[in-house]
């Protein structure tokens, strides 16, 4: 089987390669990782000691960063270094000031692996969430470099605990500590015998209450809200705009929309105001108009402010459910505040299915669905007990990147 892996990720290579030279997110994949051994060589070796943290792209990230700021806090001597997998992640955070090194990953070739570990010599590894490459976990073991996985979440499906899977549970075996969101996750380790494995829960909730209690106005959506009440649209595809647009028609007069697309194209924004029938106006653009309280829709065409825009909403949709997975809804829910998504695709976000069963989220199949969600949700009981679910469910999530750091501030100092 570890033979069978190097072939393949040999010729997931060549094929990346040459699929680059016509899509291009994987032409950023390939690009970005042309000169990753000099900017690194740039950086190390460092006379401080390295901690490092590896995130697959941004999902991943904002699972990490509450434990990668916590860790600053705590260890300031040590150099931070923050590697993605995916240009998603890489492309948005590589200007992170959380990090003192952002970077991209090598592919999980045993040689590329010996030269980065050799290259950085971190102190420790944390690795977020599903990051678990066999022959990086190998280099790691073999050099006595702890590693940590931190909020964990683990699935029958998943090939560690499928029959052909023993190869990858030899490598998950090297892990010296797993951090998981849930009890499910616990016992699959516990059945393939991993038993350094403790519940901590989601870091996530622990950067949205903090996002929350930060109370950070972003003035000019506070003058387009207005007296008026407000659906923060975040992260929407085409797919879900589909559902959306006849609603935003329909509500016209009684409701405003703040959309933040989750691609930032010129392509795709034109799109989207094509779709959008009222009067709208892109966020970059909206100091230059006059009364910008007396537009329907604002449209943000910008990167980062999302998790700040719910605070102004009294409803929230998020998208990504219609198509490839649901897209982060505890920032929405944080705010205490009534959650909309697609149905079809968000039977792995544990957070979706709590909230629905609470009564603060809804999955919607079309727009008639969303249309009488709504209309059900607005009514003055259904909506202060729907707000009073997410805002407490949030709440009542803290503490799981104390538990990370409880255990680091053992593993570095002793």
């Amino acid at each position: 089987m570890r033979i069978l892996y190097r072939l393949l990720i040999f010729f997931t290579q060549g094929i990346t390669l040459v699929l680059a030279l016509v899509n291009p997110k994987l032409k950023k994949f390939v690009t970005g990782r042309h000169h990753l051994w000099r900017t690194l060589e740039t950086f190390f070796p460092q006379t401080a000691p390295v901690v490092w943290f590896h995130c697959a792209s941004l999902g991943e990230f904002e699972q990490g960063r509450p434990v990668i700021e916590a860790f600053r806090k705590q260890f300031p001597a040590h150099k931070i270094l923050l590697t993605f997998f995916s240009p998603s992640g890489y492309e948005v955070r590589k200007n992170y000031d959380g990090a003192d090194f952002v970077s991209y990953i090598p592919w999980d070739a045993p040689a590329a692996c010996a030269r980065f570990l050799d290259l950085i010599k971190p102190s420790a590894a944390f690795l977020v969430k599903y990051e678990f490459w066999p022959n990086l976990l190998f280099a790691l073991a073999a050099r006595n470099i702890p590693v940590v996985s931190i909020s964990g979440i683990f699935r029958p499906s998943q090939h560690f605990f499928s029959w052909y899977g023993g190869f990858f549970r030899q490598a998950l075996r090297t892990v010296d500590y797993f951090f998981v969101q849930n009890e499910e996750s616990k016992k699959l380790l516990n059945q393939i015998g991993i038993h350094k494995v403790v519940i901590s829960g989601d870091t996530r909730f622990d950067r949205v209450q903090a996002i929350v209690q930060l109370q950070d106005e972003l003035e000019l959506a506070k003058r387009f809200k207005g007296d008026d009440k407000v659906m923060v649209i975040g992260s929407c595809w085409p797919d879900d705009m589909d559902v959306l647009a006849p609603f935003i028609h329909e509500q016209k007069n009684r409701l405003k929309f703040i959309v933040a697309p989750h691609e930032l194209s010129e392509d795709g924004l034109e799109k989207l105001e094509k779709q959008i029938s009222g009067p709208q106006v892109r966020y970059s653009r909206a100091n230059s108009v006059n009364e910008i309280e007396r537009y329907q829709v604002l449209i943000i065409d910008n990167i980062g402010l999302l998790a700040r825009l719910y605070r102004y909403g009294e409803f929230a949709f998020v998208g990504g459910a219609f198509g490839d997975g649901l897209h982060n809804i505890l920032e929405a829910a944080g705010y205490g505040i009534p959650v909309f998504f697609g149905n079809r695709n968000y039977d792995k976000f544990q957070e979706a299915h709590d909230l629905i069963n609470r009564g603060g989220a809804f999955a919607v199949a079309d727009y008639t669905e969303l249309k009488m969600r709504y209309q059900t949700v607005s009514e003055p009981e259904n909506y202060v007990l729907a707000c009073e679910v997410c805002r407490s469910y949030v709440e009542q999530n803290q503490g799981a990147t104390e538990k990370i750091m409880a255990y680091c501030r053992n593993l570095l100092t002793t």
